[in-house]
């Protein structure tokens, strides 16, 4: 079995951040989303991995390639992004006939998965939502199985949302009826999976769903502050100190890189420090900062903090992209 791992958008919704950063390397939790996708579907034993890569598409390369030496990974590049069933189209070559678990760049979820990769259909990660009109939808059985999917109905029949994450037994029949789907417009438009797979479904192809028991949304600044929170407290903390931190509390749960300097301050709860940052006189909740980052005599609650960054200053609610240096003492 093959992943897929369609990772080519440029995640303008966490901008300023995604200028410089792809969505998938976007720190939670002390790690990044990519790295928690990747794990998973590692420790379900798949080893062959193709990703669909786009917008600043080589960081997403260098850091697969130097992170996970051990897998067998292919990029396939998506310069012309028309949705996610024209991303996988893109890898029909290099995945041939053998099964497919797709799961979406920004896709984290929790679901036996060991449960999923046992199971002899083909199957579909759902969750049940409140308002499913901004996702795609699953209409089912009592005995689970799919009998429609359809992409953002303007008035659902079912409230079982597709989270991203696909099992695919029949590969052969997905891109068959990508290509009839794709190849049936005169002009590109967004392709969704969804229409594949409803495709599939009406050609005869036997779909099961599976409920996942959280998914995670990464996809704006207020909702990756409550996925970071929710995955520090299931994963832990994590400190890298060689040396206690100098006249510093630290609250749990709370993640801090390797080389870091950290001096009169409380950190945490529900914080995560990048690599080598630098904190002095601060007192920081609710927040993820990045890595080689310098913050001093500062206040941070819920606050998303780049790369590189340096804030000085007093209490503020900042949404800071990388390379950034801001002073909010007043030009003291």
């Amino acid at each position: 079995m093959k992943a897929i791992i369609p990772v080519a958008g440029a995640g303008t919704k966490l901008r300023p951040h995604t200028y410089t950063q792809p969505k998938a390397l976007i720190p939670l939790a002390g790690r990044t989303i990519l790295n928690i996708i990747v794990d998973q579907l590692k420790e379900a034993g798949i080893n062959e991995f193709i990703f669909i890569i786009g917008y600043l598409g080589e960081k997403i390369q260098d850091y697969v390639n130097l992170r996970y030496p051990e897998l067998n990974c292919k990029f396939v590049t998506q310069n012309d992004r028309h949705g996610t069933g024209h991303a996988v189209m893109l890898t029909r070559e290099l995945v041939g006939n053998d099964e497919v678990f797709i799961v979406l760049g920004d896709t984290i979820a929790e679901y036996d998965i060991h449960e999923v990769m046992r199971s002899p259909h083909s199957m579909l990660g759902v969750k049940k939502v409140d308002d499913p009109r901004n996702f795609g939808v699953a209409e089912m059985t009592e005995d689970m199985s799919i009998t429609h999917v359809v992409e953002k109905p303007a008035i659902p029949k079912s409230n079982m949302a597709l989270v991203g994450i696909y099992k695919i037994k029949e590969s052969a029949q997905l891109f068959e009826c990508l290509d009839e789907i794709i190849g049936s417009h005169d002009e590109f438009r967004d392709f969704s999976i969804t229409d594949a797979i409803d495709c599939m479904i009406h050609k005869g192809v036997v779909f099961k769903c599976f409920k996942v028991s959280n998914w995670f949304d990464c996809g704006k600044k207020e909702t990756l502050l409550e996925s970071s929170a929710i995955l520090l407290k299931k994963f832990g903390g994590n400190t890298h100190e060689v040396n206690p931190y100098q006249n510093t509390i630290i609250i749990p749960p709370v993640t801090i890189g390797e080389g870091c300097v950290i001096k009169n301050s409380v950190i945490g709860p529900n914080v995560a420090i990048g690599d080598h940052t630098s904190v002095n006189h601060a007192i920081i909740k609710d927040s993820i900062i990045g890595s080689y980052s310098n913050l001093y005599e500062i206040v941070l609650n819920n606050s998303l903090i780049g790369n590189d960054a340096e804030v000085k200053g007093v209490s503020r609610n900042l949404n800071i992209g990388d390379n950034t240096a801001i002073d909010l003492g007043g030009g003291r």
